[in-house]
């Protein structure tokens, strides 16, 4: 358990609610009315599990959703995201727990209500359209039989997704970026009170995927529609989100805004799947933290307190808090042994004396030498997350 948590309890009564309202649901923020921030969720599980013969996928999932809230299940292959989304969808009934759509059970206690049934849309990976049907009629498919009620839908739904001039081709005249689009429109044309995107930009090159990313956040929050996707890409989550759910091993490990929860990871899976990240070994004696990079003040630690002293702790540093320096051989922390260049900045892979490996992020015209001997300097301008060991 990270020690981020027992911070939570200290620190003030403003980040105590704030806390309060990751662990509920609730996000009152710039896409969020704080109307609807205290209004009943769209969207509830309640320990849902899913199981598989002796193999289980999904394990005591609780979670609300808001309305007009976008929130992402992240996490590695297999650990249960894809099919948390299938039992909301209806794909997949659930072995325990309970789902509720607006309020009404659609799964458990008895009651499961098929996929056809439930008010969702779903967007999938491949986009699933209809190869031999317009875009218009891809955007029709499963709207009422009122054609000039029907028409107009998608004429709002082509303006949302801004291909008005698109309407009458076929889908292989389109490109990754537009097919994506109209999958969106098609799925949102019924307004269902939850779209579940799946994977939705695994199918697209790199740049057009950062591209979308952007353009489909926009369109979900201007129709306003409450939303769920899973992905295995951190970037991607932490650049759509309003909040995140990080799964492991069929379970959430934390959920919460993708700063919060990138900055103040309450595990080390957490913090090993959100960016890069290195741990320094440190215990805990007088006020100080003695690590393979030298001493520091404890009060860097985030939420520090006294009773600790004498602990052995994992110290978590990412990249850029750590800033390295030329140094000689017998002054020296560690030495170079690899280096990654990332457009405008280098991430060094410096192996400690003591045998731990950290990294640094420097700017690119900032060089080393593989085998150089340098020493680190802890730049962190925030508090750092840290574990038990």
């Amino acid at each position: 358990m990270s020690h981020t948590q027992s911070v939570e309890r200290t620190e003030s009564a403003t980040d105590a609610s704030e806390s309060s309202a990751d662990a509920t649901g609730s996000r009152a923020d710039a896409t969020e009315s704080p109307a609807a921030a205290s209004a009943d969720p769209v969207l509830s599980l309640s320990g849902v599990t899913k199981e598989f013969g002796p193999e289980t996928a999904v394990d005591g999932v609780s979670l609300d959703v808001k309305p007009g809230e976008l929130l992402t299940f992240l996490g590695p292959s297999g650990c249960g995201k894809t099919t948390t989304l299938r039992t909301i969808a209806g794909l997949e009934e659930p072995t325990e727990g309970q789902i509720a759509l607006g309020g009404e059970t659609v799964a458990g206690d008895g009651a499961f209500v098929p996929p056809e049934r439930r008010d969702v849309g779903i967007v999938f990976q491949n986009f699933a359209l209809f190869p031999h049907l317009t875009v218009r009629e891809n955007i029709a498919f499963g709207l009422g039989d009122d054609a000039d009620a029907s028409a107009e839908r998608v004429d709002e739904m082509l303006d949302l997704v801004d291909l008005p001039e698109h309407g009458e081709k076929t889908p292989d005249q389109l490109s990754g970026g537009q097919k994506q689009r109209v999958a969106l429109a098609r799925s949102l044309a019924p307004e269902p009170e939850v779209l579940l995107l799946d994977e939705p930009f695994s199918n697209l090159d790199v740049r057009l995927r950062v591209e979308m990313r952007e353009e489909v956040r926009q369109i979900l929050k201007e129709a306003g529609v409450t939303a769920v996707s899973v992905t295995h890409d951190q970037e991607e989550a932490l650049s759509i989100s309003d909040r995140v759910a990080v799964m492991n091993d069929g379970k959430i490990e934390q959920v919460g805004r993708p700063e919060s929860v990138f900055e103040r990871p309450e595990s080390k899976f957490v913090a090993s799947f959100l960016g890069r990240a290195s741990f320094l070994e440190g215990h805990l004696r007088d006020g100080k933290v003695e690590t393979g990079i030298g001493r520091f003040d404890a009060v860097t630690l985030e939420g520090y307190d006294t009773v600790y002293d004498g602990a052995p702790v994992d110290v978590l540093v990412r990249p850029d808090d750590l800033r390295a320096s030329p140094a000689s051989a017998d002054l020296a922390d560690g030495t170079i042994v690899s280096r990654q260049y990332v457009g405008p900045s280098f991430i060094y892979r410096v192996e400690l004396d003591s045998g731990e490996v950290v990294h640094c992020l420097h700017n690119h015209v900032e060089e080393f030498d593989l085998d150089e001997p340098v020493s680190l300097e802890l730049t962190a301008a925030h508090p750092l997350a840290w574990y038990p060991r």
